[in-house]
C-alpha cells in the first residue's frame, strides 16, 4: 500500500483537530437533520430507493447499449459526442476545442470530473483561464486547494477563513458578513459570465432515449455558464447514463433530497444540444466528452462493478463516521469518503489507494442511507479481498495472525501467565497505535472464565 503512511498522519493529524472536527459535524448535522424532512415528500421513500436501484443497475447492467443510444440521440439534436479513454486524452480534446474556436476565458459550473482529469491546471498551461462559478468551487480555487466534499466543496471553511481570503484577494473589509461576501463573488462573477469564451459544466443525469443532458444545482450559475458563451462543452463519466427521461420524475427529487434534505433542488436544466434557430438563448456549438478513466476496470469487476450506480449525493459521505473525523482532503482523491473508498482503486489503482477501503467502521451506515442501495460496506470487504488476492499477505503479517488466532481458540493459553506479563505484552503491542492517544489497556486480575469457574464451582 504506497500511501498509506500520509494517510494515516494526516488522519491522525485531522482527527485531532478539534476546530475542524467541530466545523464538519456542525454543517453534516444540518444536513442530518434536513434529510429526514426530505423523505417525507416520498409516499413511500424505501419503494423510491428501490426503483432507482432497479433503474441505475439495468444502466450499469446495460452501458453499451444505453451509452450509445445516448450520442445517437445528441448526435441528431446537433451536438457532437467525444470519447476519451483517459485524463490526458480527456485535457487534450477539450482543449483542442477551446483552442479552434479561440477561446481564451472558460467559466465552470461545479464539476468533480473535471476535479478528477485535473482540468483546470491543464488549460492554464495553455493560456486559457478557467473559472469556477459555483461559490465553494470558487472559494477554494481561490485558495488553490481542491473540493473537501462532494456537495459541498468549503464545507471545511468558516466565514472568518472565506472572508480572510476575500480580503487578500479582494481588500473587502474583514468584518463581511457571508450575504456581503456573497454579493461580492456575484458582483465579480458576474463579469466573467459575460466575458466567457466557453462554458464546461458536468453531468448528473446523461438521458439515453432523448439525448439530453441533465443538471441541478442551486445557485443558478450552471445556466448563466451555458446561456452566455458559444460554446458548452459537457464532460461526464460513461455510469451517468439513464434509460429514460421519465426516470428524472424519480431521480431529480430523490438526489436533492438524500444529499441536502432538499425537496428539489433550485435549478434543474435538460440540455438537448445547441441553440437552434427559434431560440433566443444557448451555446451555438455543443459537446460531449464521455470518460472512461478507469471505469471500465469497475464495469469488469463482477462483484463490485454496480458501484457505478451511484449519483454522487453524498449521503454516504454525510453518514460515516470515519470521513465526520479525517475529513474529505485526507483522502486525497476527488471521490472521498465510502463511495470513493470504494471506486478509486479501479480509477486509479489498487495498490496505490486501497488502503482507503481500509478507512472504514463497516458499521454499514453508508449502506443504508444511500438512495440507490449501493451496498459500500459489502464492497469495501470485497476490495480488501481483491488486493489480498492479488498483491498477497506479507509473510509476517500472517505469521502475526496465525498466531494470534492459536492463541485466541485455545482457552489454556490465554489463561497462561501473569497478568504483568500480558500487561507488558498489551504495551509493546500497542505503543503506537492505541497507547499514544489513550489509557494503556489493563488486564483483570482474573478473566471471565476464571471467575465463571469459581463462581460456578466448574
Amino acid at each position: 500500500m504506497k500511501n498509506i503512511k500520509p494517510f494515516l498522519k494526516e488522519a491522525e493529524k485531522k482527527t485531532f483537530d478539534y476546530e475542524h472536527r467541530k466545523r464538519i459535524n456542525h454543517n453534516i448535522s444540518k444536513y442530518n437533520e434536513n434529510v429526514p424532512k426530505g423523505r417525507l415528500q416520498f409516499d413511500d421513500y424505501e419503494l423510491a430507493r428501490d426503483q432507482a436501484a432497479y433503474i441505475k443497475r439495468k444502466a450499469v447492467y446495460n452501458l453499451e447499449k444505453y451509452i450509445l443510444e445516448f450520442e445517437l440521440n445528441f448526435k441528431k439534436n446537433g451536438g457532437e459526442v467525444l470519447w476519451a479513454e483517459d485524463a490526458s486524452e480527456a485535457n487534450d480534446l477539450i482543449t483542442d476545442i477551446l483552442k479552434k474556436n479561440d477561446c481564451k476565458t472558460v467559466v465552470k459550473s461545479k464539476s468533480m470530473i473535471t476535479e478528477e482529469i485535473q482540468l483546470n491546471p491543464y488549460l492554464k498551461k495553455y493560456g486559457i483561464e478557467p473559472i469556477e462559478t459555483d461559490l465553494g468551487e470558487y472559494i477554494v480555487q481561490l485558495n488553490d486547494e481542491p473540493p473537501y466534499h462532494i456537495v459541498t466543496p468549503a464545507m471545511h471553511k468558516s466565514k472568518e477563513d472565506v472572508a480572510e481570503l476575500f480580503h487578500e484577494k479582494f481588500a473587502t473589509p474583514l468584518d463581511y458578513t457571508p450575504q456581503q461576501l456573497t454579493l461580492e463573488a456575484r458582483k465579480i462573477l458576474r463579469d466573467k459570465f459575460i466575458q466567457a469564451d466557453a462554458g464546461i459544466t458536468g453531468a448528473n443525469f446523461l438521458v439515453a432515449d432523448s439525448g439530453a443532458i441533465c443538471l441541478t444545482e442551486n445557485e443558478g450559475n450552471a445556466r448563466l455558464s451555458t446561456s452566455i458563451p458559444d460554446i458548452h462543452i459537457v464532460v461526464a463519466g460513461i455510469e451517468r447514463i439513464i434509460p429514460s427521461i421519465h426516470d428524472l420524475a424519480l431521480f431529480i427529487p430523490l438526489l436533492s433530497t438524500a444529499g441536502t434534505g432538499q425537496h428539489i433542488t433550485t435549478y434543474n436544466t435538460l440540455f438537448f444540444g445547441p441553440k437552434r434557430s427559434d431560440e433566443l438563448d444557448g451555446p451555438k456549438k455543443m459537446y460531449v466528452v464521455l470518460l472512461d478513466n478507469g471505469r471500465t476496470n469497475l464495469l469488469a469487476a463482477p462483484e463490485q462493478k454496480e458501484a457505478l450506480a451511484c449519483i454522487r449525493c453524498g449521503a454516504c459521505l454525510n453518514a460515516c463516521p470515519v470521513y465526520k473525523n479525517i475529513g474529505g482532503h485526507t483522502y486525497n482523491t476527488v471521490y472521498n469518503g465510502p463511495i470513493g473508498a470504494v471506486i478509486t482503486p479501479f480509477l486509479k489503482g489498487f495498490n496505490e489507494f486501497v488502503h482507503l477501503s481500509y478507512a472504514t467502521t463497516l458499521c454499514g451506515s453508508c449502506t443504508s442511507v444511500c438512495p440507490v442501495k449501493i451496498p459500500i460496506d459489502d464492497f469495501l470487504l470485497k476490495n480488501k479481498h481483491h488486493y489480498t488476492e492479488k498483491y498477497k499477505t506479507p509473510w509476517f503479517e500472517k505469521f502475526v495472525w496465525k498466531n494470534v488466532s492459536l492463541f485466541l481458540t485455545k482457552r489454556n493459553l490465554m489463561n497462561f501467565g501473569s497478568v504483568n506479563l500480558k500487561n507488558s505484552l498489551a504495551a509493546m503491542a500497542l505503543n503506537k497505535s492505541w497507547n499514544k492517544r489513550k489509557i494503556p489497556i489493563k488486564m483483570a486480575k482474573k478473566s471471565f472464565n476464571q471467575q465463571w469457574k469459581e463462581k460456578f464451582k466448574h
